[in-house]
């Protein structure tokens, strides 16, 4: 396909996407999530999320699937059409009126300096799906020293350049959203990933007891180095209101509608998303000490805020109620709903994540499914919930199941209504 081919390809998929996301259902679905996250009244939501890194949108969506033949045009190809296939599914899930291109950074290298850039050095899996070993780049106390969190700058010559390339392709049929936020935000702001990362995961357990100083240390060092990036960015007016990130859709009536290259704002008016899956084996007072505590000054500059990926918080949800903002937590596939639910009472979003093998990954039983999500609805009756659907490894090349698991959920909260009411 010639290059004017693959600009016409593009550009018809985004106008498909434009009368999509204009769709008066879009303005639906905002007025839902406002009510939901505000903790008022509503039947549960129901989400799907997926990305890149699974091996299903790659079979699904991946290179061999993309007529494109340039590169640039062929990124934006795949983006449309797994947000066209998207709406399709019939979740809750939101198509926004624009595109986002994300700012050059200045510090386009290790965010944590030299030493963070050991961190990607690891042994590589043989297979398509396989396991990885990674070498911690902190390997003596002495190690610390070497890491210098990320000064907040933006390269705006090459910002410049892909803004400019990106309004050329959509600027008379989609809004442009510039991304210029800091680096350390979402997963590289928790502190979890990255501290087990730079130390990993079984030594972090054994340093709370042989070394307790020193990590402790290394908490507060990047717990600051966090708050002064996100500080040096706010500070330059580079936060806007599309800046949220929840896990789901982060609208609330406590906080300014998302818009895209809004006027600069402040993270008071946005979400922020912290969690802590590196922990889940720590007990409450150890993951309250050696975490916690150096993630709640983050997070305390935020709006609101949601908490949890994949980490079970059964045990935890009243060390999570020291942050006044928190107002979604997440209830992973081997949490205890039920549980959860007495500890949240009607304080929270629970946003609960049913196994994904049980529901699309390995067969499709609907009669299990039907079981599965009707025992939890029960569970969870008089909450504030969201089904959030995530981690779908596979689909065993039938992405059909996605939209009749999302029919099947429906009907299992029209047959349960009641306790919801």
């Amino acid at each position: 396909m010639s290059d004017s081919s693959d600009r016409r390809l593009v550009r018809d998929l985004a106008r498909q996407y434009a009368e999509l996301a204009a769709l008066p259902r879009q303005d639906e679905r905002r007025a839902f999530w406002r009510a939901h996250h505000s903790l008022k009244p509503t039947r549960p939501a129901v989400i799907i999320t997926y990305g890149m890194h699974n091996v299903w949108c790659r079979e699904t969506f991946g290179e061999h699937t993309l007529t494109c033949q340039d590169p640039y045009l062929r990124g934006w190809e795949q983006w449309l059409r797994m947000a066209l296939f998207h709406h399709t599914i019939g979740d809750d899930y939101l198509l926004e009126p624009w595109v986002t291109v994300g700012a050059v950074h200045t510090d386009r290298g290790g965010i944590w300096g030299e030493a963070w850039g050991v961190a990607s050095s690891f042994q590589r899996p043989g297979q398509e799906g396989g396991a990885w070993k990674s070498r911690p780049p902190i390997q003596s106390w002495d190690d610390v020293a070497k890491l210098t969190p990320p000064v907040h700058g933006i390269d705006e010559e090459a910002t410049a350049r892909n803004v400019a390339r990106a309004h050329d392709l959509f600027g008379d049929i989609l809004k442009l959203n510039v991304d210029r936020g800091p680096v350390l935000r979402s997963f590289a702001a928790d502190i979890s990933t990255t501290l087990a990362g730079l130390r990993g995961l079984e030594q972090i357990m054994i340093d709370m007891y042989e070394s307790p100083e020193e990590l402790h240390a290394l908490l507060a060092f990047m717990r600051d180095g966090i708050l002064e990036n996100q500080r040096q960015a706010e500070a330059a007016g580079h936060f806007n209101l599309a800046c949220s990130i929840n896990q789901s859709v982060p609208y609330a009536k406590e906080l300014p509608d998302p818009r895209a290259s809004s006027a600069p704002c402040t993270r008071r008016e946005l979400w922020g998303f912290f969690a802590a899956q590196e922990y889940t084996l720590i007990s409450p007072r150890l993951h309250d000490e050696f975490l916690y505590q150096y993630q709640l000054p983050i997070m305390a500059a935020y709006g609101l805020t949601h908490y949890g990926c994949c980490e079970d918080l059964t045990q935890k949800i009243d060390m999570l109620r020291q942050a006044p903002n928190l107002r979604s937590i997440a209830v992973a596939p081997r949490a205890d709903l039920g549980r959860c639910v007495e500890q949240a009472g009607g304080d929270y979003v629970l946003s609960w994540r049913p196994n994904p093998t049980d529901m699309v990954c390995c067969g499709f039983d609907e009669d299990k499914i039907r079981r599965i999500i009707g025992e939890g609805l029960r569970a969870a009756a008089g909450s504030h919930l969201n089904i959030h659907l995530k981690d779908i490894e596979t689909v065993e090349g039938d992405p059909s199941r996605l939209a009749r698991w999302t029919q099947i959920v429906r009907e299992c909260i029209e047959e349960t209504a009641g306790v919801y009411a």
